[in-house]
């Protein structure tokens, strides 16, 4: 795997590194621009954040709440894409798009639907999911608690291209972007290497 740092999302997905397209590949259902994607990902993570703020407050009490564990959720955004870049076995690219609340790493390579979960979740459980069981287990981690509650919504966008791909993503299949947009097909069809997409 090589990170290459690309700065700001222009917008524009002719911008963005991507396969040739692949005769007979299957568009995902899923939004056409990143603007979208944004916007939904941020109304279903807002949504996320209720209940486990509701549960975290009657599990842990109101004076559980941490200010260091909500920092570290900001200092961890970059890690959480350094996960996801750590799952690629060729050249990756690494976004920013502040006002659109973005930050995301893309490969040309294809992957397997087993790969591409793994590599989307990966982040949302060693930021997310473990310093929320943490939590849960002993809540007098406050830190680890907040760090969790945080971190688990911001990975919606994430938990979106899990769903596509678990949902649309026949056996043996293979998945790839082109331009924003990922598709999916069956190697002995239209190609046979392994890209991937995560937001």
């Amino acid at each position: 795997m090589k990170l290459h740092y690309k700065g700001k999302y222009s917008g524009d997905p002719d911008t963005l590194p991507t396969q040739v397209y692949r005769e007979g590949s299957v568009k995902f259902k899923e939004p056409e621009s990143s603007k979208q994607l944004g916007l939904i990902a941020n109304g279903l993570a807002f949504a996320l954040l209720i209940p486990l703020l509701i549960f975290y407050f009657w599990w842990g009490g109101f004076r559980a709440w941490s200010i260091p564990g909500m920092i570290l959720s900001l200092l961890v955004l970059f890690p959480h894409e350094i996960l996801h870049a750590s799952c690629f076995r060729e050249d990756v690219y690494l976004y920013t798009n502040w006002k659109q609340g973005m930050l995301f790493v893309i490969g040309p390579e294809a992957m397997t639907k087993g790969r591409f979960v793994f590599m989307s979740l990966l982040p949302n459980i060693v930021f997310g999911f473990l310093p929320f069981l943490a939590f849960v287990i002993n809540p007098d981690l406050h830190v680890l608690g907040t760090l969790g509650v945080m971190s688990i919504p911001m990975g919606m966008g994430d938990y979106i291209n899990v769903f596509n791909a678990l949902t649309q993503m026949p056996r043996g299949s293979r998945t790839y972007l082109y331009k924003f947009n990922s598709y999916w097909f069956m190697p002995g069809e239209a190609g046979s290497s392994e890209g991937g997409e995560t937001a």
